[in-house]
């Protein structure tokens, strides 16, 4: 392990790349990070050609406030316009695999992500965050640290508004706080963070990514430019794979539940250098799943000249983002919770972990993972009845079967009448999908907010049997 330097050196001896300014650009994909990318170019005077594939009304809306502000917007697009473009700014749910990329790299386009894009024109520090499970968190976490130390510090990335529309807003600011994803990683090329974290690798995008090893080297990356200095967090059975695969010539730390750790919970509490350093105990954060955060967040706000008790601070005034195990809902004794932001097996586990008592689990969705064992032992221990929906309910039903009892269901609605009606006082009624939401829905966000709804209207039907 590393002796851990603490603090990072003063502003004057970061070194970031020169913002390079581009006369012409191109913006594919018109999400939020698209949109957000074209406008930050088109306020530094580039021509701005902005595409998208699909042509819905929302684009539209989108795309006259783009033309707006001098973007050339093409709708429904299917191949790459002539011109000379250069740099292409790709949408993180464009794959590198896509006809477009090969016609980009065909034309020699260099490609390079919104998020770096923004980044660059940020003139203050930047912690980032990566990992399988826990990055929004984490994120939400540490910018609210910052903030409680008295510093201008913002969330974005793939949690809070794009990198690009954050840095226009707000230029001022002394930490960007960005949640990375592998997508983004891709298409990086100097992203360098003051601070980077790794929170964990487990399965997850393979459908985008083919297998693990693709996928843990893209997460390595968010590491690949570090400098001395630069402060690298990763838990310690990552350590040296990450650090090879990386390249990056941080100072590495280690956080984790493992004693060795350079900063290790336990028992409710940070410890570094064999004295506790931040005491967890009673707020969010009190327990193994979520204190291995604690410890990486802690470790952070050190590097960052803080210190542990702003993050002290913040973990007991912290409310949990939507869609993460959210309470829904308490009906005769039955909980509902929301925690549909689990789209892959390991979040599963570890909202049933963190779950007391027996649960009733609505599951299914987009599966992202084959291997649907790992969460066997974890399910006979704690679940009644799994009440299968979407695409994947067939796959789990034959994985799982021999274990719990499994119900198809089909849609949300038909899991939560049928959870409902079954759940006993003291049980929680769990939607925890292990899955994306994409085979019924636009998003996860959307998928749980039905789930609230579908319990609100159970919560007004049990009133008004009540005051009948």
């Amino acid at each position: 392990m590393n002796t851990p330097a603490s603090i990072l050196p003063p502003p004057s001896s970061i070194n970031h790349p020169p913002s390079t300014m581009f006369r012409t650009a191109l913006v594919c994909g018109l999400g939020t990070s698209g949109e957000a990318a074209a406008l930050l170019l088109r306020s530094e005077g580039t021509e701005v050609v902005a595409l998208d594939g699909g042509d819905t009304p929302g684009l539209h809306t989108r795309a006259a406030a783009l033309k707006a502000a001098g973007v050339c917007v093409q709708l429904g697009s299917t191949h790459i316009p002539e011109g000379v473009y250069e740099v292409a700014v790709l949408s993180p749910s464009i794959a590198l695999n896509s006809p477009w990329v090969s016609e980009l790299r065909l034309r020699g386009i260099p490609l390079l992500a919104e998020l770096e894009l923004g980044w660059s024109r940020h003139r203050g520090r930047t912690i980032a965050v990566t990992g399988s499970n826990g990055k929004s968190t984490c994120v939400k976490w540490l910018a609210e640290s910052l903030q409680a130390a008295g510093l201008r510090a913002a969330p974005a990335g793939n949690y809070g508004p794009p990198a690009a529309h954050v840095v226009c807003a707000q230029p001022e600011l002394d930490w960007l706080v960005l949640e990375v994803s592998t997508f983004q990683l891709e298409t990086c090329r100097d992203f360098r963070p003051d601070i980077g974290i790794l929170l964990n690798i487990f399965p997850n995008h393979l459908d985008r990514h083919g297998d693990m090893a693709t996928y843990a080297r893209l997460k390595a990356r968010l590491f690949a430019s570090t400098q001395r200095g630069d402060c690298c967090l990763v838990p310690p059975a990552l350590l040296e794979s990450v650090r090879r695969q990386s390249g990056g010539a941080g100072r590495w730390e280690t956080f984790g539940l493992d004693e060795q750790a350079d900063w290790s919970f336990r028992a409710g509490q940070v410890w570094h250098g064999g004295q506790a350093a931040a005491d967890l105990r009673g707020t969010r954060f009190d327990n193994p799943i979520l204190g291995q955060a604690g410890a990486a967040v802690v470790a952070a706000l050190t590097a960052a000249g803080p210190g542990p008790a702003p993050a002290v601070q913040a973990a007991r005034a912290f409310q949990p983002l939507p869609h993460r195990l959210q309470p829904v809902a308490n009906l005769g004794g039955v909980r509902f919770v929301n925690d549909s932001k689990a789209t892959n097996l390991t979040a599963l586990a570890a909202a049933l972990t963190m779950t007391g008592g027996r649960v009733r689990l609505i599951a299914g969705g987009l599966l992202k993972e084959k291997d649907l064992g790992s969460v066997k032992d974890l399910l006979a221990q704690k679940v009644e009845t799994v009440y299968l929906i979407g695409r994947a309910a067939p796959a789990m039903a034959q994985a799982w079967s021999g274990v719990v009892a499994c119900r198809s269901c089909g849609t949300l609605a038909v899991a939560v009448e049928q959870a409902a009606a079954e759940a006993r006082a003291g049980e929680t009624v769990l939607l925890s999908p292990a899955c994306a939401s994409f085979d019924q829905f636009k998003s996860f966000e959307e998928r749980g907010d039905l789930f609230a709804e579908l319990v609100a209207a159970l919560e007004k039907m049990e009133s008004a049997r009540k005051y009948k």
